[in-house]
């Protein structure tokens, strides 16, 4: 059973796999069509369960906590191999389970490790959902829609462009609103628009808080460096592993492989995490007077994050895969649980064309 209690008619379970014991929620037939759906940074597979009960009955919705969040395992993150490690655990879960194939679906985080499963292994994806995903190039310290790096050693991604503030309030399990990085005020700030408020927001933030802290944790180590801002990534942990000098690579395996499964990409149209201005970039943040010592937009601009989805998913289109852009109006980084009535459409519709 998980520590944070979930909706009813939703099964919570640790499963032991090849790497990790990990804590999964379960819904629907155990010979249903499976459909893995995976969490974002700073969150759990909480955040997942009014899209399970939402799913048609034909589906079996397989929602885990990732390594380094909520009740799985506490094991560390390599940030030298990319998203990989979560691929290799969710791939041992999938196999545990006895699922060859399946339907996967990622939210923020998760739509990066989606990115690195569609490299590693495609012909496994019956159709993959991808929603406010981080960028295929990264997130954070590059320049332009081709994903070029703002500078050599990737400065201005990783660990060290997390606000410290916020994984110490994180690490210290505080639920008040009292500072501006507290993890509820962020929660409801910028996971979705205000002024929404989810009615379950005291499980959301447990899952929040259910994130593994420390120097080899979230927001893992980081390297000084002589380009602005001063840090560029260092080796452990969930932020430098979606940082570009690690999974870059992806990118480009993600386009050649024969097998493409068919992706739909939703957002949201006022999302400030996953954007183009977005105020989690150091580049943004530098243009906007916030980090001093900006060096300019032919240094290093905002990330494009959404060009650079959008150059690499018609890139994708071009090697013989299929893609759909979804904007869903007046929500911010989570449309699937702002607007359901919406998303769920969208999404099950996605599910059922295969």
């Amino acid at each position: 059973m998980g520590s944070i209690p979930s909706l009813p008619g939703l099964e919570s379970r640790m499963i032991q796999t090849p790497r990790l014991q990990m804590h999964v929620l379960l819904r629907g037939p155990s010979d249903g069509v499976p459909v893995l759906l995976i969490h974002g940074n700073a969150s759990s597979n909480t955040f997942w369960e009014e899209t399970m009960l939402a799913l048609p009955a034909a589906f079996r919705s397989i929602a885990p906590d990732l390594r380094g969040y909520g009740d799985t395992e506490d094991k560390r993150i390599d940030a030298t191999q990319g998203c990989m490690d979560w691929v290799a655990d969710l791939l041992g879960l999938m196999d545990v389970m006895g699922y060859v194939r399946f339907h996967v679906a990622g939210h923020s985080l998760g739509g990066s490790v989606i990115w690195a499963m569609l490299a590693a292994a495609p012909e496994r994806i019956y159709t993959a959902t991808v929603i406010a995903p981080g960028s295929p190039f990264g997130f954070g310290g590059t320049k332009d829609p081709q994903g070029t790096p703002c500078a050599p050693d990737f400065a201005g991604s990783g660990g060290g462009i997390v606000n410290p503030e916020f994984a110490r309030l994180i690490a210290e399990g505080y639920r008040g609103t009292e500072y501006q990085a507290s993890p509820r005020t962020v929660m409801n700030s910028f996971y979705w628009k205000p002024p929404f408020q989810h009615p379950r927001e005291e499980a959301l933030l447990s899952g929040v808080l259910s994130e593994k802290i420390g120097p080899d944790r979230y927001p893992g180590d980081l390297e000084t460096s002589s380009n602005w801002p001063s840090v560029a990534p260092g080796k452990w942990g969930p932020a430098n592993a979606i940082s570009p000098r690690y999974i870059g690579e992806s990118v480009q395996k993600m386009l050649s492989t024969p097998a493409k499964p068919p992706i739909l990409w939703v957002r949201g149209s006022d999302d400030q995490i996953v954007g183009d201005m977005s105020l989690f970039n150091m580049g943004t943040l530098g243009k906007l007077g916030l980090v001093p010592g900006w060096p300019g937009d032919a240094v290093h601009p905002p990330q494009p994050m959404v060009g650079q989805t959008r150059y690499v998913l018609e890139q994708y289109r071009a090697a013989g895969g299929s893609f759909r852009e979804e904007v869903i109006a007046e929500t911010g980084h989570s449309p699937h649980m702002e607007r359901p009535e919406i998303f769920d459409a969208m999404f099950h519709g996605h599910l059922k064309s295969v």
